[in-house]
Parts: structure tokens; C-alpha cells; sequence
């Protein structure tokens, strides 16, 4: 059997455990610079408010129903994250973390058990422990625990959080419930092309010819089909090293110079050569590009990117860096008003052999330098230690005016109890 645990509105759950005063008040976290909405409690969702809507066209409603405007705080959801996956991963050794808030888990060996009884006890031990509600679907296949943890969450008060799909009569039920845009794995084109052949739900789905299946959406769709079916078609998939790395972002205001791009860019090659170090990766390839903002038509637009490639692979900060600035630099453009940019590191090689430039000799003193950065930074926060060339105030240059306190990862926002 396989189990899908979804935490229940991660982003505004994860807000509520350590600001109780927004229970019962409808929640909703703002993307990055606070552009649109990308998180809602269902008291937000029962007023309407749509996911991925502006939130300068929403100002008047928040204002009327007094919704709670939150920045995503995104080190205080992954924190939150990684303590609700480390206390599943007690309740069986084989676990997949699909998202940040959502993991499947597959029970071998489990038959004398009450699966309803043992889905209970997880939900209560997550909700005790970090205080985020979940909601838990079991069944024989992914897609069919899938399709489990929506019931679970469709219908609460019959299922308090927890159903189990155990039998063929629940399957059928289930499948022909579900509404065929609603099933995992089937987009916008393939919905309307199941439409058109009156695929209504998802028991029409798993009733169509294997033949027309494959044909039409592939072998991909066909093991979808099978494992809706009840037959163990898709595995758990363990991580896998990324095939590469990027850091882009938006900025909250346009810069026009090329001091503050070369700053934000050093910034952004700071990143990808800590994740790369994390993997144990070097990379051979840096793509940097620069966006002025698309919004404003009343500005001249211009989109430049390039690729340059490195001398040998390396993780170093320091290379990273210079080869960034020396792509931006070839592709900066006096008088735009940039408003994003970012670079990706690409040709990722393992670290544990690579190959050497006979003309540019590595200089071996920079690994030991890297690591004990690393080290530092570690302990006592990622900002600790940084390079000349980035800014020493702030790390992100973004709108984040509703962002909440880093209640379990920065020491001084950790709450304090007084008598």
C-alpha cells in the first residue's frame, strides 16, 4: 500500500503555528515581491480569492473581509517541511518527498496492520509535533493514494483527515467521483482531448483502449492509466543530483547601473557554487542574462543572455563569480531599466574527478577555502561570511514588506515566553 501525506495550506499553516491569532481569519502568502497569491486558507478561498491572482487587484477585498497579507518566508516553510518529513520517515523506511509539502509512503510488509488505525496515529503525531494539519490518502498505487488524499480532504468530517482505499468497489467509486481534470498527471491539452472523446471522470479514463491511450498521451499516460487501475505501475523515485542550477530573481526596484547588476550577479554565482559544492558538482558552463521590465512599455525593452565557459570545471565561488560578471559585462546595455536577472550553471560534473587545463592551472588553495566558508556559514547562518563583491546589508533585494519573523531558523526571531 502506498500513502500520500499532504499538509493541509502549508504556507499559511506554518504562519498559524507560531501566530495563533490568525486562526479562523482568512491567510494568504504573496509570491516573490509580493506579486500575486500563492497560498490561501480555506477561510480565503471561501471568499473568493484565486490562486495566482495580483495582489494589487485584491487590496479592496482584503480590506473588506480584514484578510492577513503574508511575504512567503520561505526558510521558515522549508524548516517546517523537513520536520514533518523526518517524523514520517519513523513510520516507514521508504518514503518519497514529492514537495515541500507533500510525500509518499510505501508500506511493504504492513498487512496485519490497521491501515486506518496507523494513518490516524501519523496525522496525530505530525499535528502534535509541528502543529500542521495533514490529510492522508492510502490505496494500493500512487495515482490511487492520490486520489485517496482528495477525498481525505474533500470530506473531513467523514473521514477525519484519513481514508483508505483498501477494496475495488472504493476504487470505482472514487474514480468515477474524480473529474478527469482533476486526475494527477492530466493537464489542460490532454483534459480537453479526453473531453472531446466523453472521458467525463476518471473511471472513463482507466475504460479507454490501452492502444488509444499510448497513442495519444504516450507511454506516460498508458502507466497512469494502469496504475488508476490498481496496478502497481509507478515506484517511489529517489533524488537525484540536479542536471543544473539556477538563481534568478526579480528586484524590487529597476537599477539602471552596472555596479548594482555586477552585485546582485555576484550574489546569484555565491548561491550556485554552495549548491554545488552541497552536491558534490563542478560545472563547466555559466549562462547569466538580464531583463529590463516587461511591464513597462513606456521604457525601451531589451532581454540580453550569454554563455560562457569556464576554463575547467569548478565549484568555487571565486571563478563562478568572475566569469558572471565578465558575461554581464559583454551583455549590459546602458540606459534600460533592469528589473530581473540571473544566472545558471550547467555541465555539471562530479567533483570527484575532473578534467585539467594544461595553460590554466587550478589554483588548489581554493577548496580548502570553500569548505571552511561553508563550515562557517553552516553554524552561524549563510550570510556570515561573503564575498567582496555583494552586498553586505541585504542578501535579497526583493519586496517583502509582509515577510513574518524566522521563527525557527534565526535566533533572535525565536519566540520568547514570559510569566
Amino acid at each position: 500500500m502506498y500513502a500520500l501525506i499532504d499538509c493541509n495550506n502549508f504556507y499559511a499553516s506554518c504562519e498559524r503555528v507560531f501566530n495563533p491569532s490568525l486562526n479562523g481569519r482568512p491567510v494568504v502568502v504573496l509570491s516573490n515581491n509580493d506579486g500575486c497569491v500563492i497560498a490561501r486558507s480555506n477561510e480565503a478561498k471561501a471568499i473568493g480569492v484565486a490562486m495566482g491572482a495580483p495582489y494589487f487587484h485584491l487590496k479592496k477585498l482584503f480590506k473588506q473581509y480584514n484578510v492577513k497579507v503574508l511575504s512567503s518566508n520561505y526558510a521558515l516553510y522549508g524548516d517546517m517541511s523537513s520536520r514533518v518529513m523526518a517524523i514520517l520517515a519513523r513510520f516507514t523506511p521508504e518514503i518519497e518527498v514529492y514537495s515541500i509539502d507533500e510525500a509518499f509512503l510505501k508500506f511493504n510488509g504492513f498487512h496485519r496492520y490497521d491501515l486506518h488505525s496507523y494513518g490516524s496515529e501519523i496525522k496525530r503525531t505530525v499535528e502534535r509535533s509541528t502543529g500542521i494539519p495533514i490529510s492522508i490518502g492510502m490505496a494500493p498505487t500512487k495515482a490511487l493514494a492520490k486520489v485517496s488524499n482528495k477525498i481525505a480532504k474533500k470530506f473531513p468530517g467523514q473521514t477525519k483527515g484519513v481514508y483508505v482505499m483498501e477494496d475495488e468497489g472504493k476504487r470505482q467509486k472514487a474514480l468515477k467521483w474524480l473529474q478527469i481534470d482533476d486526475v494527477w498527471g492530466i493537464g489542460r491539452q490532454y483534459t480537453k482531448m479526453l473531453q472531446s472523446n466523453n472521458v467525463k471522470n476518471a473511471l472513463d479514463f482507466t475504460n479507454l483502449p490501452n492502444e488509444f491511450v499510448r497513442d495519444r498521451m504516450s507511454v506516460v499516460g498508458l502507466r497512469l492509466k494502469r496504475d488508476l487501475e490498481g496496478l502497481e505501475t509507478l515506484a517511489l523515485e529517489q533524488p537525484e543530483n540536479k542536471k543544473a542550477i539556477a538563481c534568478t530573481r526579480s528586484f524590487d526596484t529597476m537599477y539602471t547601473e552596472l555596479g548594482d547588476l555586477q552585485e546582485r550577479i555576484s550574489t546569484f554565482a555565491s548561491v550556485c557554487g554552495r549548491k554545488l559544492r552541497n552536491q558534490k558538482c563542478n560545472c563547466e558552463l555559466i549562462q547569466v542574462f538580464i531583463s529590463s521590465n516587461q511591464f513597462r512599455e513606456d521604457l525601451p525593452q531589451y532581454h540580453g543572455s550569454i554563455s560562457v565557459r569556464l576554463s575547467y570545471p569548478t565549484n568555487s565561488t571565486i571563478h563562478l563569480t568572475k566569469a558572471s560578471l565578465v558575461g554581464l559585462e559583454r551583455i549590459f546595455r546602458k540606459g534600460h531599466h533592469y528589473k530581473r536577472a540571473g544566472i545558471m550553471v550547467m555541465g555539471l560534473t562530479p567533483d570527484t574527478g575532473r578534467q585539467l587545463n594544461m595553460f590554466r592551472p587550478i589554483d588548489h588553495r581554493q577548496g580548502p577555502l570553500m569548505k571552511a566558508i561553508d563550515r562557517l556559514n553552516l553554524m552561524n547562518g549563510y550570510d556570515l561570511v561573503r564575498f567582496g563583491g555583494m552586498d553586505l546589508e541585504r542578501k535579497w533585494k526583493m519586496n517583502r514588506n509582509h515577510l513574518s519573523p524566522n521563527y525557527t531558523t534565526r535566533i533572535d526571531d525565536i519566540i520568547k515566553a514570559t510569566s
